[in-house]
């Protein structure tokens, strides 16, 4: 079997990192008189780098971020230097997720909470989690098309189950009417079973006006808030700066 039927027969077996880096590991074998056990070694690290890269890269379409480009290296604490960087880096360690807690993300428009969810999604899919990102109104829609097609049940245990589910601006727009119930539903399924971000730029004393269900708000906040961490952002905007510059 020559190089060419070689990497053909590898690529049959699913083992494409070994197939992509054959030639060039054989050079170096020969090169540096590598010994064999060494050589089957560095193949094989090959493919399981290789494996693990494409895992990650599938697990971060699936979550379905709107920035996934956002992160905590590009993120400017400087911007809003009271911010608590400390639970950020906390939440970024992915020990609220094992611990199946929850965190609420506050304050004004342009402060950063998006970008900061993201890149805690981000960062607990670099340790192994899975992830779902929605904005609420996604969120929202997106059960409401399951409920029509027949399949809410399917939808709601993809949801209910995740190990992390992001539910970005809250309060942004104009909800339906059943999105107290939905919403409760969901935060009810996840309580002390898996983690859920929410952020909001709306205070959570305007909450039950703005789902016009007070009890139902109640009820989500006080699973959220019992093992939840708050993080505060803001007061100033990145938006209103940018404006401004222009």
């Amino acid at each position: 079997m020559n190089l060419i039927e070689l990497e053909r027969a590898l690529r049959q077996l699913r083992l494409g990192g070994v197939a992509d880096v054959l030639e060039i590991r054989l050079r170096q074998a020969q090169a540096e008189a590598m010994a064999p056990i060494d050589l089957v070694s560095c193949l094989v690290s090959d493919e399981l780098t290789r494996r693990s890269d494409r895992l990650l890269e599938r697990r971060r379409k699936q979550a379905g971020f709107r920035d996934p480009h956002k992160t905590l290296d590009n993120f400017d604490f400087a911007f809003n230097p009271k911010m608590n960087r400390s639970l950020v880096f906390d939440l970024a360690t992915g020990a609220f997720i094992q611990r199946r807690e929850d965190a609420l993300f506050l304050g004004p428009g342009g402060a950063g909470k998006s970008h900061l969810a993201q890149a805690i999604g981000q960062a607990a899919i670099q340790q192994g989690y899975k992830v779902i990102y929605r904005e609420t109104h996604i969120l929202l829609e997106e059960l409401a098309d399951a409920s029509i097609d027949g399949t809410r049940k399917q939808y709601m245990e993809s949801i209910s189950t995740v190990a992390l589910l992001i539910i970005d601006d809250f309060g942004m727009r104009k909800l339906p009417q059943t999105a107290a119930e939905d919403l409760l539903e969901i935060i009810m399924r996840r309580y002390e079973r898996a983690s859920t971000l929410l952020t909001s730029n709306r205070p959570v004393e305007d909450w039950g006006k703005l789902l016009s269900d007070v009890a139902a708000v109640s009820a989500m906040l006080d699973r959220l808030l019992h093992h939840g961490h708050v993080l505060k952002c803001g007061p100033r905007s990145w938006r209103t700066k940018t404006a401004a510059v222009e």
